[in-house]
């Protein structure tokens, strides 16, 4: 067996999450220890998740005479609730006073909702971990991108767009700044709210920063042993997303022209439910008290993480939510080859649940399966940003990582491609387009979805084909100061064959056609058109018109 270059790494959904690997684990699952640390974390929470009507008292005041039933019943159980905070849904998170089994908190939800009829539901604030498993390094660099047979496809894609002006959450355990990465990455916010969990010396605050997620044996409740490195899980999958490209340095990004807003909801004993529904909340451009408003807000949300639960009202909450908004969910099946449907959030509605696939085209062995599963993506070998640093940073360096965690970015980079050429599609658009267009197994992969993401035959399917079209960009300047003055109007192809026989005016007060039309127009492509003052003054904009073999010629835009 040869030795493993990557580390650990947790993901939460739902909960607080763990690491899914360690450097003592094989190419094709994580170690026993790390299998004891996951189990550890997801089988036990010190939250409860309580959610009063609306219109209760106890609705908008959380405190002890309010809640006196709810507290009551957690007595009667032995326990000591203590308010930590409301989330985005108006649900009250409570800290309990110890570490339980889930499933006696389960029965603690029941008894505090059954003993207050004016709850409307209460539930365990799970914990959960990244889907991340070691990796043999002993495939070529990237071979994910494009392969013939496993690849996504991708340099065909990129001779349409590389995802300009995309912006895509990662949600994950935060980042390091990497050489290869930084110039993308753009905002972000920290929002685990445990001061231990977060590692960072503090609690929420607008550092996203990854200061390792190494853990102590048994630090996390239960009993597990330590986690020795740190995994740096959510800056390999932001390199996936977007690693910048043509620098000169590593790697590449799937989107690599969109910029990544990194949100930290993973620690070193992962992350709970609530803290990552608010973080889902608030990536996709809605409020949650006590946080600036996003000024960033995300078109695609990547979550590679998730644990053994269903899906709870915080989760659905928070993705119904950000589909609201126009964001597209796009999540890990989950690594314990088992079927997904009881594994969160890819059991949730509304998400596009990942699978991943090896170098042949086959399903990765560790990778979830079953009928909530959407698409696959290459998961195995994947080459990516990482950091040297055992425990705490180190400098920047490049890993093989493997996991439907790693297989999540590739969709996620992908639909930023899609939305990057056509911003008007709908979550369920991008997901129906994804799989419509997905390529054929070329390996066994049953119930892994509709196939292998396919980078370019997606932005087909996405609106770039057919006629070529006009498409109003920008224009610099809405009135001449003095005679000569030149305005340029900025018109882009959105079509998918290049437009010819173009033609322009500018007519209107004192304005008039200056310079010459190109010869033609390529897919993507834009070219300025100039308008030039015939005098003085300030007039209205030209009534701009240009005219091709586009489908929606001639067309003017509203300047």
């Amino acid at each position: 067996m040869k030795s493993i270059a990557c580390r650990g790494l947790v993901a939460s959904c739902l909960g607080l999450a763990t690491l899914a690997c360690s450097p003592a684990a094989t190419a094709g699952g994580a170690s026993d220890d790390d299998v004891a640390l996951q189990t550890a974390i997801t089988s036990h929470t010190d939250r409860l998740i309580v959610k009063y009507k609306a219109g209760t008292v106890a609705a908008s005041r959380a405190n002890s005479q309010a809640m006196a039933r709810a507290h009551e019943a957690a007595n009667r159980a032995g326990v000591q609730m203590s308010y930590l905070r409301t989330n985005a849904f108006g649900a009250h998170v409570m800290k309990l006073d110890r570490l339980l089994e889930v499933g006696e908190v389960q029965a603690l939800a029941s008894e505090v909702a059954r003993a207050d009829l004016d709850i409307e539901f209460a539930e365990p604030d799970h914990r959960v971990h990244a889907m991340y498993t070691p990796s043999d390094p002993g495939y070529s660099l990237q071979w994910h991108y494009q392969d013939p047979v496993g690849g996504i496809n991708a340099p065909l894609a990129w001779d349409k767009t590389v995802g300009g002006g995309m912006l895509v959450a990662v949600i994950d355990t935060g980042y390091r700044p990497h050489a290869d990465l930084a110039a993308n990455i753009i905002g972000g916010y920290d929002f685990i709210s445990d001061t231990f969990n977060a590692n960072d010396g503090n609690g929420r605050d607008s550092s996203p920063l990854d200061p390792g997620d190494w853990v102590s044996a048994n630090a996390c409740g239960g009993t597990h042993p330590a986690r020795t490195y740190s995994t740096w899980h959510g800056t390999h999958v932001a390199g996936t997303v977007a690693a910048v490209t043509n620098n000169g340095l590593g790697v590449v990004g799937v989107a690599y022209g969109a910029k990544v807003v990194p949100v930290r909801v993973l620690g070193r004993c992962g992350g709970y439910d609530s803290d990552i529904a608010d973080a889902i909340t608030w990536a996709s451009g809605g409020s949650v008290s006590g946080v600036p408003t996003n000024p960033y807000p995300a078109r695609v949300l990547n979550m590679s993480l998730g644990g053994p639960h269903s899906c709870n009202s915080t989760w659905q909450a928070a993705i119904n939510g950000a589909r609201s908004r126009g964001a597209v969910v796009v999540v890990a099946a989950g690594n314990d080859s088992t079927d997904a449907s009881g594994h969160e959030p890819a059991n949730c509605a509304g998400v596009i649940a990942v699978a991943a696939t090896n170098s042949g085209g086959a399903r990765a062995s560790f990778s979830n399966y079953g009928a909530v599963v959407d698409l696959a993506a290459p998961g195995t070998s994947v080459y990516s940003t990482a950091n040297s640093g055992s425990t705490t940073p180190g400098v920047d360096t490049y890993e093989y990582k493997a996991g439907t965690s790693m297989a999540t970015p590739h969709v996620a980079g992908v639909a930023a491609l899609m939305l990057s050429w056509n911003g008007t599609l709908t979550p369920d658009q991008v997901e129906s387009k994804l799989k419509s267009s997905a390529r054929a197994f070329p390996g066994s992969c049953v119930q892994c979805g509709a196939g292998i993401v396919d980078a370019n035959a997606a932005l087909i399917a996405g609106g770039f084909g057919g006629a070529g079209k006009f498409a109003f960009v920008s224009m610099s300047r809405t009135s001449p100061g003095s005679s000569g003055d030149i305005a340029t109007i900025v018109i882009k192809n959105t079509g998918g064959q290049a437009i010819t026989s173009i033609g322009y005016d500018c007519s209107g007060l004192s304005w008039h056609g200056y310079g010459n039309a190109p010869y033609s127009i390529a897919p993507g492509a834009s070219f300025g058109f100039q308008c030039q003052a015939a005098a003085s003054g300030a007039y209205p904009p030209p009534v701009f018109t240009v005219r091709g073999n586009a489908s929606n010629s001639p067309f003017t835009p509203p300047l």
